[in-house]
C-alpha cells in the first residue's frame, strides 16, 4: 500500500480510535437495520422524541455517577409507555402525545443537568456523545445490543412487513399488530440507547435515518436495504473519524455529518444515473 493511500487511515493505528471504529461500526449496523423500518414506517418523529426522551435518565445517571446507558434505557422506556398511556386514556393523537412528552422530557433533562457543577461538560457529552471514549466494556454492550436487534428484526420480519402494509392484514394473518408495533418501538429504543455513547441524543437520529434514506435510493427490497444502510453507516463512521482527526472537529458530530453527506451524494449519484439512462433510452426508442 502506498503512503498516499495509507496516510488517511494512519490514525486508526491508535487503540482508542480502533475502539471508536469498532463501536461506531456496531452502532451503524444496528441503526442500519432499525433505521430501515423507521423510514418505511414513517417513525422519524418518534425516533427524535425517544432520543430526547432518554435525556432525563442519562442526566440523572451522570449526576449520580450511575451507568448512563441504564438510566437512558429506563427513561426511554418510560417515555414509550407514556406515549401509549396518553393515547389510550387522554385520547390524544399519536403525534400530539409524542410532542407533549418530547418537550417535557427534554426540559426535565436540562433541569437535572443544570444542578450539576459541570453543566456545560455534561450537556455536551449527553447531547453530542463521545465516541472516542468507547472502551472494551462498551464494545461488548454494543455487540450484545446489535445481536439482539438482529434477532428481533429477523423473528418479527413478517409481522413488520404486514404492519407496514396494513395493520388489518397483520391481524387477519394472526401476526398481532399491537405486539409487532411494540416490538418495533422497542427496537427503535434499543438503537437509540445503544447509539447514545457514539453520537449523543441530538445526533443519533441522523445516524438512524440518513443511511437508511441513502440505501433507499438504490433498492426497495427490505433485506438488501438493511445491508446497504449498514454499509453506508459504517462508511460514515470511518469518514467521520478521519475528518475529526485531521480537521480537529467533534467526532460524534463529524460521524453524523458524514452520514448526511453520504445521503446527499447517494441521491445525486442516483439522479445522475437515472438521467443517463433516460438519455440512452431515447436513441434506443428512436431506432
Amino acid at each position: 500500500m502506498t503512503p498516499s493511500v495509507a496516510m488517511p487511515f494512519a490514525p486508526f493505528a491508535l487503540e482508542f480510535l480502533q475502539r471508536a471504529l469498532i463501536g461506531g461500526a456496531l452502532v451503524a449496523i444496528l441503526c442500519g437495520i432499525v433505521g430501515t423500518w423507521v423510514v418505511i414506517r414513517g417513525m422519524a418523529f418518534l425516533g427524535e422524541a425517544l432520543a430526547h426522551g432518554m435525556l432525563p435518565g442519562v442526566a440523572l445517571a451522570t449526576v449520580l455517577s450511575l451507568p448512563v446507558l441504564a438510566g437512558g434505557a429506563l427513561s426511554a422506556i418510560a417515555m414509550s409507555l407514556g406515549i401509549g398511556a396518553l393515547q389510550r386514556r387522554a385520547k390524544l393523537s399519536y403525534d400530539t402525545s409524542i410532542g407533549l412528552l418530547f418537550v417535557s422530557m427534554l426540559a426535565l433533562g436540562v433541569i437535572i443537568i443544570s444542578h450539576s457543577g459541570s453543566f456545560a461538560t455534561d450537556a455536551t457529552a449527553i447531547l453530542f456523545g463521545d465516541i472516542l471514549a468507547i472502551d472494551q466494556r462498551d464494545i461488548i454492550l454494543l455487540a450484545v445490543a446489535t445481536a439482539l436487534g438482529l434477532a428481533v428484526a429477523a423473528l418479527c420480519h413478517r409481522a413488520f412487513v404486514a404492519l407496514s402494509l396494513d395493520p388489518r392484514i397483520a391481524s387477519v394473518l394472526g401476526l398481532r399488530p399491537r405486539l409487532a408495533q411494540a416490538a418495533l418501538v422497542g427496537l427503535v429504543t434499543l438503537a437509540i440507547v445503544a447509539s447514545y455513547q457514539a453520537v449523543g441524543s441530538m445526533l443519533v437520529v441522523g445516524l438512524l435515518l440518513a443511511p437508511a434514506v441513502a440505501a433507499g435510493h438504490w433498492t426497495t427490497r427490505i433485506p438488501s436495504r438493511m445491508i446497504l444502510a449498514s454499509a453506508f453507516g459504517v462508511t460514515a463512521v470511518v469518514l467521520g473519524l478521519i475528518a475529526s482527526w485531521y480537521a480537529a472537529t467533534a467526532a460524534g458530530a463529524s460521524v453524523a455529518g458524514a452520514a448526511i453527506l453520504l445521503t446527499c451524494v447517494s441521491w445525486a449519484a442516483r439522479a445522475a444515473l437515472s438521467s443517463l439512462r433516460g438519455r440512452w433510452a431515447v436513441p434506443a426508442l428512436a431506432t
